[in-house]
């Protein structure tokens, strides 16, 4: 498993990490503080503080190309 902080923000930014995630085939979830949402969940991701970097945990050690694909979503 991989962990990675990200920061969504604003709904464009939602839309547009759900459509990435929807490309690849690993099952991932987003977590911020006790809750737990699927990752290409809109409805499931929007139902969070979106205004704090949250954790985006992929369930697969060679998942390269989709954190590629999510560089611009990432901070440290």
């Amino acid at each position: 498993m991989k962990s990675v902080r990200i920061l969504l923000g604003t709904t464009e930014r939602v839309n547009g990490f759900v459509e990435i995630m929807g490309r690849f085939d690993y099952d991932a979830d987003v977590r911020s503080g006790r809750y737990v949402v699927n990752a290409k969940s809109i409805l499931g991701i929007l139902s969070l503080d979106l205004d704090r970097p949250v954790v985006l945990e992929i369930y697969d050690n060679d998942c390269d190309d989709l954190l590629e694909a999510l560089q611009s979503y990432m901070v440290k």
